[in-house]
């Protein structure tokens, strides 16, 4: 008898294991990618469609943002997930460029999947990839161009089309590049961060404007507070303004009258030290993130002092920054250098129920480190779509004036690096050189869905573009309406697609340098 016969085999997983080996392997993790890559392809470019998205809670969402379609899809296959963590990278990297970004991931590895299937070595796609990858950060040294304000605003109208914000791109473009321009003098890095939302709930697009301060919604407590005043001295205070209660139960007796009358005048004593800290601090503004004593309310309203109470902590930040106030806990340490200046309050009275409240507007603050875009328009959902487009508007626009670098848009850029790759492959003597190749075909797949999306045919227009990327002259896209020219005032800031590029290579080579699939559950 051999060694061993005989003897049962070790068992080191439950039966319900299931492993897969080989070129299987490469083959689910690219068909489960190239699903997700398609799911996002008809929402692509400025002809892009939009998803309807039916949460499990019973609520809806339309968009055609990549960001807010991978961040609600509830996935289960691994590969799905590395991809939708690739999203989110980009996301929280750049503000934009995820459907590029997945897009291209999905065309990586469906023209890896091809040369397996040929038998070349996953490692040398790697190997291929990661030389490409050197080329195209080359070519993107030579396209990028400077920002000016021309462009800034091309990047802004850039972001919003193909989006709900698209209606009225000349009133919104301008003030997102507006926007940002307003805080850099208040802020170090100006950011989406910086810039707040605020829902008119009437109008249309066209009535939407910038607030160069904040907007909140809260009740005026009296109808004799001051209104409309100009360059206003701000307190902002973080808590109550009001005599703290005490922590622990206590009785006071009381004997006489002359007791109770002192009693009450040291209370009373109390609330006027808080109203005379707050009056002789000069302050023709007060808002709180906590309640108002009615007293001290009153004695600020007949020194002409607008009390605003209750504000959360996100609004209290925003006013502080765009007034230049401190934030402050307590209003009897107020000094002179924790006020800052509102250029104009005005609150506007609106009827009393449930859920509407006063619209309380502090605008032509001076260098704000906050503003505001005030978002016309009466339906909800179109509402939140605008919004979203908005913030990446703002956040791409604010990487184009961190960055200062720019590549055009409309797939020139990714149709040049194609070729650029397409070029340093012919020097490649191995194997490698068919990753390249495959990685410029890849790259393709972006000017092939622009061209799908506006109705042209996919095959012409890609080879238009590579005939047009082979000549010297200005870089050439593809149109809103699927012609191939030049496309001024389409721009993307330089770290959106590079970052973008970066992570989808990165995430097919991990996808590629899987060789076994251990699933616990069997499947």
């Amino acid at each position: 008898m051999s060694e061993g016969e005989g003897k049962p085999p070790v068992v080191v997983v439950s039966e319900e294991t299931s492993v897969t080996s080989g070129t299987a392997v490469q083959e689910k993790l690219i068909a489960a990618a190239r699903v997700f890559s398609n799911l996002l392809k008809p929402t692509y470019g400025p002809r892009g469609l939009d998803k309807m998205l039916y949460k499990t809670n019973g609520s809806t969402a339309v968009t055609n943002d990549g960001a807010k379609i991978v961040a609600e899809l509830m996935v289960k296959h691994p590969a799905a997930k590395m991809m939708v963590a690739m999203g989110n990278t980009q996301e929280e990297a750049c503000g934009d460029g995820v459907t590029t970004t997945m897009i291209l991931c999905g065309a990586l590895l469906e023209e890896a999947n091809n040369l397996l299937a040929k038998g070349l070595h996953p490692l040398t796609l790697v190997d291929g990839y990661r030389t490409a990858l050197e080329v195209a950060a080359e070519q993107m040294d030579c396209d990028a161009v400077e920002v000016d304000d021309e462009r800034l605003l091309g990047v802004a109208e850039t972001a919003l089309t193909g989006k709900g914000a698209e209606a009225a791109i000349d009133v919104f473009a301008p003030m997102v590049r507006d926007a940002l321009t307003a805080i850099e003098g208040g802020v170090e890095r100006p950011g989406a961060e910086h810039v707040a939302m605020f829902k008119l709930g009437s109008g249309g697009l066209r009535d939407s404007h910038l607030i160069r301060g904040v907007a909140i919604r809260r009740r005026v407590l009296l109808d004799t507070l001051p209104n409309d005043l100009v360059n206003a001295p701000t307190v902002v205070v973080s808590g109550d303004i009001k005599i703290r209660k005490m922590t622990r139960n206590a009785e006071i007796q009381i004997t006489s009258a002359e007791q109770l009358d002192g009693f009450v005048e040291a209370e009373t004593e109390r609330k006027r030290q808080l109203a005379r800290a707050l009056i002789e601090s000069g302050a023709s503004l007060i808002l709180a993130g906590g309640e108002i004593d009615r007293d001290v309310l009153h004695d600020l309203a007949d020194a002409g002092i607008l009390a605003v109470p209750e504000l959360d902590e996100s609004e209290l930040q925003n006013a502080a920054a765009a007034t230049g106030a401190t934030l402050i806990d307590s209003v009897l340490d107020i000094d002179a250098g924790d006020l800052g200046v509102a250029g104009t309050v005005h609150w506007e009275r609106r009827q009393a129920t449930d859920q509407v409240e006063d619209v309380i507007r502090l605008d032509d603050c001076e260098s704000p480190g906050a503003v505001t875009l005030a978002i016309g328009g009466a339906g909800e959902t179109a509402t939140e779509e605008i919004i979203r487009g908005l913030h990446d508007a703002l956040r791409a626009t604010s990487l184009a004036l961190e960055n200062g670098q720019l590549l055009p848009g409309g797939g020139a850029s990714h149709a040049r690096i194609a070729q650029a790759v397409r070029s340093a492959s012919e020097s490649e003597s191995g194997r490698a050189r068919l990753a390249m190749d495959a990685f410029a075909r890849a790259l393709e797949t972006v000017t092939a869905t622009l061209a799908d999306n506006a109705g042209k045919d996919s095959l012409d227009a890609v080879l238009e573009m590579r005939a047009a990327a082979r000549a010297d002259g200005a870089p050439v896209g593809i149109r809103a309406d699927g012609e191939i020219a030049e496309v001024p005032g389409v721009w993307h800031p330089r770290s959106v697609i590079e970052e973008g590029l970066e992570s989808a290579v990165e995430t097919a080579m991990s996808m590629l340098r899987i060789d076994q699939v251990i699933s616990a559950r069997g499947d």
